[in-house]
């Protein structure tokens, strides 16, 4: 990814409000090799593990690559991280760390290392360091479903945000896949009662390292905000029902991954029986485990994601489909809800009542199934008989009246649009209204939002735009609109990154999500249903598509 110069005030001002705490700002000699490399002048903290040595990045300090937890290779398999070791000497927080094991391709942090199963590192972006202030922590926790990525991609780099707001920017590598949540609580009994969600407590234990140790990076350890897109939206909603993580974080953002539930204990075990076997392994020899290659569980994996392997039930000829969309059913993997680690569904039937005191923002992007059908090129030249030879594929006897639907609220759309509001709505934006109407039933406030900012980006093979598909958030809400994504390079990116980047540095701040010059974002409220629609220019929408939204609810969850 590319980077262009930086605001030449914004980048003043930075530079002497770091020169006044004590951290000069980098001279033009010393420009990165990278857009998000960390140079020179470096600066040594003391934590309670050792000294660490980070440096100067996009207007910020940033210290990369630091342990939070110990290993989790052999017998650590599948169990909860121990404690971070000590080190002697100072340890250099310059370059990434390791992203967990996945399929190639699946991280893109900027001279990133391979993947490992000792992934449990995190990064950390400030403006200033031992200061004495108590900034908001801002806790992202990365996408890519909950088998790929990492917390070093570019797009989500933490600088620009850390020092265009003062706010202190985290973010985590955890384990996935099978490593992350293969579930054998109910073949192995109390020695593996917390596996099948161990990428869960290695988010919490980084939230514990950020208790203990962020005030050293001018971090405020009473305000801390998770927020998560995608994948990272998933577990974010995750940690909302865990026992473990209660006072770890006083506020939330689920962002384009509200999805309702998890997996059953049934589920998951029947999973782990396929691996098993897949493995050449039966229930009673999970002891084997810690001497099976890492390798071998991505490769089941990858297997999956081709319709063939272990995890692919031949009598079933939905298994790869569902498997791809991560349904709760056997052959998938994510967080099960077990009864211990994860004693209930996030938001079903109702929100947590862990956090009927934590205020949440819940949404999605306007378009997201444009990201989906990147490789579906007849999806962007749709005409009217291939909508609806599609709808009835994917609705059966509801397709009809959804079309219809759509066609009413959204009549100039051609039927590629239709098809795009449809499938967006299906996958993201109706899980996004049911968390909001039943998280307002608590006596925190929500706030809803739809991201509406149209990118110019071009889907490859088609003249159709990106719009506001899938992860065109990410580099609005970390304002690195100078970094090439998939927002675009519109004349609005800036504009639209301003408003989405400070609403969320200001809900870190404030518990209360606004930006200047934008209006007023009012809770989510069942009378009215409001919602911020991002923007270059936002606005409030009083409830958003209602005649949409009865008709799902009429047709519930047959859909």
């Amino acid at each position: 990814m590319e980077r262009t110069h930086l605001d030449r005030r914004h980048f003043l001002t930075t530079a002497m409000a770091l020169a006044a705490a004590g951290a000069a700002p980098r001279t033009m000699a010393q420009a990165p090799a990278t857009a998000t490399a960390v140079t020179a002048p470096f600066v040594t903290v003391k934590l309670s593990q050792g000294s660490l040595r980070g440096g100067h990045s996009r207007g910020a300090l940033a210290f990369k690559g630091i342990p939070y937890a110990g290993s989790v290779t052999g017998k650590g398999r599948f169990l909860e991280a121990p404690p971070a070791p000590a080190w002697s000497g100072v340890r250099d927080a310059l370059t990434l760390g390791p992203p967990s094991l996945q399929k190639p391709g699946g991280a893109f942090g900027e001279n990133e290392p391979a993947g490992s199963e000792d992934c449990l590192v995190l990064n950390v972006w400030t403006p200033a360091v031992n200061d004495g202030k108590a900034r908001p922590v801002m806790f992202y926790i990365h996408g890519g479903g909950y088998h790929s990525g990492s917390a070093g991609a570019p797009s989500q780099d933490g600088a620009h945000l850390a020092a265009a707001y003062d706010v202190v920017v985290v973010a985590c590598n955890h384990r996935l896949g099978l490593l992350g949540y293969l579930y054998f609580g109910d073949l192995g009994g109390d020695a593996f009662a917390s596996s099948g969600n161990q990428s869960m407590l290695d988010i919490v234990a980084a939230l514990r390292w950020v208790r203990d140790n962020i005030t050293v990076f001018g971090g405020n350890p009473g305000n801390v905000m998770i927020f998560g897109e995608s994948g990272g939206g998933m577990k974010t909603g995750t940690l909302l029902a865990m026992p473990s993580a209660r006072g770890l974080f006083h506020k939330a953002s689920v962002e384009s991954g509200a999805g309702l539930t998890r997996l059953t204990r049934e589920h998951a075990t029947d999973t782990a029986m396929r691996v098993l076997k897949g493995l050449g392994l039966s229930p009673n020899e999970l002891h084997k485990l810690a001497d099976v290659p890492s390798q071998a569980f991505v490769d089941i994996q990858v297997q999956a994601e081709q319709g063939r392997g272990a995890l692919i039930d031949p009598n079933d000829p939905q298994s790869e489909l569902l498997h791809r969309a991560n349904f709760n059913r056997p052959g998938n993997w994510g967080p099960v809800v077990d009864g211990i680690v994860l004693p209930s569904h996030p938001f079903d039937p109702l929100v947590s009542p862990l956090v009927a005191d934590i205020p949440l923002m819940v949404g999605h992007n306007r378009d997201e199934s444009t990201f989906f059908n990147m490789g579906r090129p007849d999806t962007f030249t749709m005409d009217d008989a291939a909508l609806k030879a599609r709808l009835a594929r994917e609705f059966g006897v509801y397709a009809d009246r959804i079309e219809t639907t759509y066609r009413q609220r959204y009549p100039a759309y051609s039927p590629s649009q239709l098809y795009i509001a449809i499938s967006s709505d299906v996958w993201f934006g109706n899980d996004s209204a049911t968390v909001a109407e039943r998280k307002s039933l608590q006596p925190a406030p929500v706030y809803r939002y739809r991201l509406d900012y149209q990118s110019d980006f071009v889907i490859p093979g088609t003249d159709y735009r990106f719009g506001a598909g899938h992860a065109s958030d990410i580099n609005l809400k970390f304002y690195n609109y100078d970094l090439r994504g998939l927002q675009g390079s519109g004349p609005g990116a800036e504009k639209a990154s301003r408003n989405m980047s400070e609403m969320w540095a200001t809900f870190a701040r404030t518990s209360h999500p606004g930006a200047k010059g934008q209006p007023d974002w009012p809770p989510y409220e069942r009378k009215t249903r409001q919602t911020m629609l991002i923007d270059v220019e936002c606005r409030v929408a009083s409830d958003l598509d209602g005649d949409v939204r009865r008709m799902w609810e009429s047709i519930g969850p047959a859909v």
